[in-house]
């Protein structure tokens, strides 16, 4: 086990770089601003309380990728679905570069496998740095083709918000992608994005053209969520005590798209970078 606590005066961040390079818990005084549980207690990336997306997020359909002609079997990570998703860092342990008292440097190495749950065609390795202040968490990751080829990238993070019995969620959006059943997109349809409660909030659905703030307000804290990345997936049911709201680089399967460029999807030269940051501000009421 490998669990990294940084603190800075009331907020306090625990990490698990050997489960997925995930977050355990982030709390404000004693109060979980994410789904949190105790540091050292976590045992699943699955219940954790944020993971990375790396070198994609959400879903590949039929765990296949389609990429210049070729098309590429990975492994599907989320049974019973037939799909990849979210990448393959959640997957794996990173390692720790540094840490201080509010800041960590974590990494992790992939090596071209198609055989493993682990599955991507192309190497890379990867990078997430996470930095406290007083009423503040920055996150980023970010990610170099170490390939010989040119290769597709996208980035992201999984945050689960804790809900409350007042939750309010509001942010702008261009649209969003309708799914299917298969939790797909399909079509395109207009929509300013979500300025309502979450406590019956019923959604899963990738937001475009995302204006880079979301804002969610209960009994108990105010929270503000920031990054330069134009889709937002939100993801949650009535059921579920947390609200994942997850900003991503590009659109569920653009990979598999006919112009993947146009939804996000970045293109790396061999040796060539990619990077996103994200912000979480929180404040007590």
């Amino acid at each position: 086990m490998t669990c990294v606590l940084l603190h800075h005066g009331a907020a306090k961040l625990a990490l698990r770089p050997d489960i997925g390079g995930s977050v355990e818990g982030l709390w404000l005084g004693d109060l979980a601003i994410l789904r949190s549980v105790a540091p050292g207690t976590l045992t699943s990336v699955k219940q954790s309380a944020s993971y990375p997306f790396v070198p994609y997020s959400n879903r590949l359909a039929q765990a296949q990728l389609h990429w210049q002609g070729a098309t590429y079997s990975l492994s599907p990570n989320f049974a019973p679905e037939p799909h990849a998703i979210h990448g393959v860092g959640w997957l794996g342990a990173w390692a720790v570069k540094q840490t201080e008292d509010d800041f960590a440097h974590l990494t992790y190495l992939h090596t071209a496998d198609a055989s493993t749950q682990n599955a991507w065609p192309f190497a890379f390795d990867a990078w997430q740095t996470f930095r406290l202040a007083d009423n503040s968490l920055e996150m980023t990751v970010g990610m170099t083709n170490r390939s010989s080829h040119v290769a597709p990238a996208g980035l992201g993070w999984h945050p689960y918000f804790v809900k409350r019995s007042q939750s309010q969620l509001s942010f702008d959006a261009a649209g969003r992608w309708e799914m299917d059943a298969a939790k797909l997109p399909t079509t395109f349809s207009t929509s300013g994005g979500l300025r309502c409660s979450g406590t019956a909030l019923d959604v899963d659905h990738c937001y475009d053209g995302w204006a880079g703030t979301v804002h969610l307000r209960d009994e108990c804290v105010d929270v503000r969520v920031t990054s330069a990345l134009k889709r937002l997936v939100v993801y949650t049911t009535p059921s579920h005590d947390s609200i994942a709201i997850e900003p991503v680089s590009h659109v569920n399967n653009a990979m598999n798209q006919a112009n993947p460029f146009a939804l996000g999807v970045q293109l790396l030269q061999p040796g060539q970078s990619y990077a996103a940051s994200m912000t979480v501000e929180m404040h007590a009421l």
